[in-house]
């Protein structure tokens, strides 16, 4: 089992250009298709607490959902920002890559290069 996982939309740029480079360097992560397979909020807690970023910054603020939900709103916690991400996993921003060095948001793709 690889050491390495990637939360991955394969119809995402910034999602491929990350797998590409790290398999591009031998490595083979464990891909984590969140939208087919979507995380719990207990997941999504876990994996926010790894990140160490603000709940707000793992989302997806173009997404339609984002405005359907109001989720713009200040007012909205993370508690139910988490909850709208579980239901609705479109919302979490990609690629999530986690290693053994750390984890982040690979936007752009080349931040993937500071895991490895």
């Amino acid at each position: 089992m690889s050491e390495i996982t990637i939360y991955h939309n394969n119809r995402c740029s910034n999602s491929r250009g990350a797998l590409a480079l790290l398999r591009e360097r031998g490595l083979e992560p464990h891909i984590v298709d969140y939208l087919a397979q979507p995380l719990n909020a207990d997941e999504l807690k876990a994996l926010i607490a790894r990140l160490g970023v603000p709940v707000r910054e793992l989302l997806r603020s173009k997404e339609a959902a984002y405005a359907e939900l109001g989720l713009g709103d200040a007012g909205v916690s993370d508690e139910q920002l988490i909850a709208a991400v579980a239901a609705h996993p479109v919302l979490l921003n990609r690629p999530i890559v986690v290693t053994p060095k750390g984890s982040a948001l690979c936007r752009p793709p080349e931040k993937v290069l500071d895991l490895i």
